[in-house]
């Protein structure tokens, strides 16, 4: 069966989160709303990464089975907060989930005294202490294959909790501080929490050596807060060579 390909972005700050949910305005529905319109028949999305409530994508990526509908017509329907910044023909058969080789997501944190304006809803403001060294060993820790049962609540639908870490490190952008991190799938929160532990590492509460024994299954309750949602973005999902959109 034919399958189209949706590149999508959007500011989750007026979204409940991705998934479609009863009386709630998300993603997934006004994104399924559009295409039934514009296509005359209702259409399931399935996306690579679902996001929470409050939480960016600027790469998302999403499936259906059909036909693809025309980027402009969709977006002349959505609202400013999401658009489809390309929408074409894949593989037969493409699942925008099962499909994924890995996913990409940036943390964003304003480390510096006074707060941002312009940053307000897209990066944590930290004016506490940041050792950036220390943040660069938190970083250091996660490639490679570990158990994450201390970075996802523990009321939840996971039942395998490791995770490959493909890639990690904090980036410095001016005043932003962002931990890009690339793994093959990442639990509910994982990144957030992973965000708030570390937070506690360069402000001198909690010892390196802590934080990379939480990496060997240690339970929730021994790791640090969750990091709000607004300064997570998920920026990219890979795929193999040869679907379209990807090298």
């Amino acid at each position: 069966m034919p399958a189209a390909r949706l590149d999508i972005e959007y500011d989750g700050t007026r979204f409940a989160g991705w998934a479609r949910q009863p009386g709630l305005r998300t993603v997934q529905g006004e994104l399924e709303r559009a295409l039934a319109t514009v296509l005359r028949e209702e259409v399931v999305l399935t996306v690579a990464g679902r996001t929470d409530r409050g939480v960016h994508a600027t790469g998302q990526v999403a499936s259906y089975a059909g036909e693809p509908a025309p980027a402009s017509a969709v977006n002349a329907l959505l609202a400013p907060d999401v658009a489809v910044n390309a929408s074409a023909r894949a593989p037969d058969g493409f699942d925008a989930r099962g499909d994924a080789l890995s996913r990409t997501y940036r943390y964003r944190v304003l480390a510096r005294r006074a707060r941002s304006p312009h940053e307000h809803g897209r990066a944590l403001w930290w004016p506490h202490r940041i050792d950036r060294d220390l943040l660069n060993a938190c970083a250091a820790a996660l490639p490679g294959t570990h158990d994450f049962t201390a970075f996802t609540p523990s009321q939840t639908k996971h039942v395998h909790f490791r995770r490959e870490v493909h890639r990690a490190s904090w980036e410095e952008r001016g005043d932003v501080l962002e931990l890009c991190i690339e793994a093959d799938t990442f639990m509910r929160h994982m990144n957030r929490v992973l965000v708030g532990t570390m937070l506690e590492v360069t402000g001198g509460r909690r010892e390196l050596e802590d934080f990379v024994a939480l990496l060997e299954g240690r339970p929730r309750r021994e790791a640090g807060p969750t990091a709000p949602p607004h300064g997570l973005f998920l920026t990219g999902v890979r795929y193999p060579r040869d679907y379209p959109g990807h090298p």
